[in-house]
């Protein structure tokens, strides 16, 4: 809860009047006060599928609007006219940047073809990477969230490796001199992961890269679209045509084209959809704004023939000149 904390001080720093904006600390007793008390009106959630759908249940149960933005596997899909060069620094970006931390990380790449030259490129460049703090300004990632996070991120990549995937790159007993018990993962790859693996099916949350190969792009929109989740999606490829084709058939809710986390500037919905999100209304851009806001219809009609008649009980009002 510390970056939440620091937000809530810098807003009253910057004026904002108090009691307007609130950090309640809490477990299940403080979520169901929100989800029960009637003069909260509407809940924007974010976090995992079980609690987010806990959430939901429980709100609209009790009348309110909810919206819960829950779990990911963001694909991307790598064909074989991509860009080797920039394909790769995307996927390292796009896999590994914020220790995998992210609902929009991409951690799974499906290459299709002869396009799997390219993991070669993405091991390279992921050794290379420099673990440190979260502070530290040299660091390309820092720690997992807790002792927790890492012992599940590695079991995932131990029951991958134990359901027949190969691993070129495997981060799971890197050392930090400077910080012997953080809680780091170093980034990883898994290749030849398929559909039934328990590392493909849960979101890991952690620098890890699972890597799927498909025949054609035909395949890999199967393959995207039979996962439950649908945050976000990519595309790499020269090709317009297979971009159009990708975009119109691919059923998730954010789409990138050449580009590996399509989250567009704040004006913009996050339009997670399926899995990822349950609710009639997204969060961020015009979305947002719909979602906090109760629209009231009014209808009126002004005879002109009546203009100059008051109304009863309402000296002056409606009348053509004041009523002294």
């Amino acid at each position: 809860p510390g970056a939440a904390m620091m937000l809530a001080e810098l807003a009253l720093e910057a004026g904002l009047p108090k009691g307007v904006l609130n950090v309640v600390h809490g477990t299940h007793d403080c979520v169901n006060a929100i989800c029960d008390h009637p003069d909260i009106k509407a809940i924007s959630f974010v976090g995992s599928d079980r609690a987010g759908t806990h959430v939901y249940q429980r709100g609209t149960a009790n009348g309110k609007r909810v919206q819960s933005n829950m779990g990911a596997k963001n694909h991307a899909v790598v064909m074989p006219d991509a860009d080797p060069e920039s394909t790769a620094n995307a996927l390292v970006g796009a896999a590994f940047g914020a220790a995998g931390q992210r609902c929009m990380a991409i951690s799974t790449a499906v290459f299709v073809g002869d396009s799997s030259a390219i993991i070669e490129r993405v091991v390279e460049k992921a050794k290379g990477l420099r673990l440190s703090a979260g502070y530290d300004a040299d660091a390309d990632l820092g720690p997992v969230i807790s002792p927790e996070a890492k012992a599940r991120i590695q079991g995932l990549i131990a029951g991958g490796i134990q359901a027949g995937a190969s691993c070129p790159l495997d981060g799971r007993d890197v050392a930090v001199e400077a910080y012997p018990h953080g809680n780091f993962v170093g980034p990883t790859v898994l290749d030849n992961v398929t559909g039934d693996m328990e590392c493909y099916q849960e979101e890991i949350f952690g620098p890890v890269l699972l890597c799927m190969h498909a025949a054609d792009l035909d395949e890999a929109i199967r393959m995207v679209n039979a996962n439950k989740y649908g945050n976000g999606t990519a595309i790499f490829t020269r090709s317009g045509t297979a971009a159009k084709r990708f975009q119109q058939d691919i059923d998730v809710g954010q789409v990138g084209i050449n580009i590996p986390i399509p989250v567009p500037l704040p004006f913009f919905s996050f339009t997670g959809s399926r899995g990822s999100f349950l609710g009639d209304t997204n969060f961020y851009g015009k979305s947002g704004v719909n979602f906090y806001t109760k629209f009231k219809t009014v209808t009126a009609s002004w005879k002109e023939t009546e203009a100059d008649k008051a109304i009863p009980g309402l000296a002056g009002v409606g009348a053509s000149t004041p009523v002294m």
